[in-house]
């Protein structure tokens, strides 16, 4: 079953004028149910714009973005967070900072749907929220009551990606969203990522720039250069892939 179908998709920036540049050049992809896809490229190659165009925050200029068989391409961001969840790379994207932990796993969990005028409700949530974080390295169950302004980098991103799969979205969006953290914080979202990706059978897309990662993780990786795709590989032609083999698709 296909989940996620780009349909001959073109995107240019600063149209008519002198800075007009055409960043993804007809590109036509496939994602199946339960790909986990580790995208590079390099800077300027299109990833982040890819990603955009996905979730709404930015028009094609030409072709569709299908999920699921519904056709998302004249709908909004926000109609779109109905499906498709995204983690950034800057940890202060995605979480209230004036907002406690808990406060915002309950916006999360609200995310997508009609929430009419009614009590917030929160005390009722606090326990499956203690579960949950408990499960989750940097301490976060002992802070549901503290301000998000508070934490640091390391947990508020670990906050913004429990809040992105809180719900199970159709499509899980991360634009290197490790990419701000030290090393070891760094590691231990990415192994929290692939267990979560793994066991609630996600579709995700991941981008990052560590080549090591984007061979340990998922088991399909896609480069982009200059707006096209120029590798997409999977299965056991992927296991067999080098470091050396990728930088070959990083030249001009």
């Amino acid at each position: 079953m296909s989940v996620l179908e780009l349909k001959h998709i073109t995107t240019t920036v600063n149209a008519g004028t002198s800075e007009e540049k055409q960043i993804l050049k007809d590109i036509n992809l496939k994602l199946n149910d339960g790909d986990f896809v580790t995208l590079l490229g390099t800077n300027g190659a299109g990833k982040s714009t890819l990603l955009n165009t996905i979730n709404g925050s930015l028009a094609p200029t030409t072709g569709k973005v299908v999920l699921d068989d519904k056709d998302l391409t004249s709908l909004s961001e926000v109609k779109r967070a109905k499906y498709i969840s995204q983690v950034f790379q800057d940890p202060k994207m995605g979480t209230a900072p004036r907002m406690t932990v808990a406060e915002n796993l309950l916006l999360a969990t609200k995310c997508g749907k009609h929430r009419g005028l009614k009590l917030r409700g929160l005390d009722k949530h606090m326990d499956k929220f203690s579960r949950e974080t408990a499960q989750l390295p940097n301490g976060l169950n002992d802070r549901l009551n503290t301000f998000v302004g508070n934490l640091s980098g390391g947990q508020r991103q670990t906050l913004s990606f429990l809040m992105a799969t809180i719900n199970k979205p159709d499509l899980l969006l991360l634009d290197e969203h490790t990419a701000a953290l030290d090393p070891n914080t760094s590691r231990g979202l990415l192994e929290l990522t692939a267990k979560v990706v793994r066991e609630q059978k996600l579709t995700c897309v991941m981008i990052t720039h560590q080549l090591k990662d984007a061979l340990k993780y998922g088991n399909r990786t896609i480069i982009l250069n200059s707006g096209k795709i120029v590798l997409d590989i999977s299965g056991e032609k992927r296991k067999h892939l080098t470091e050396d083999d990728i930088l070959q698709y990083f030249t001009d």
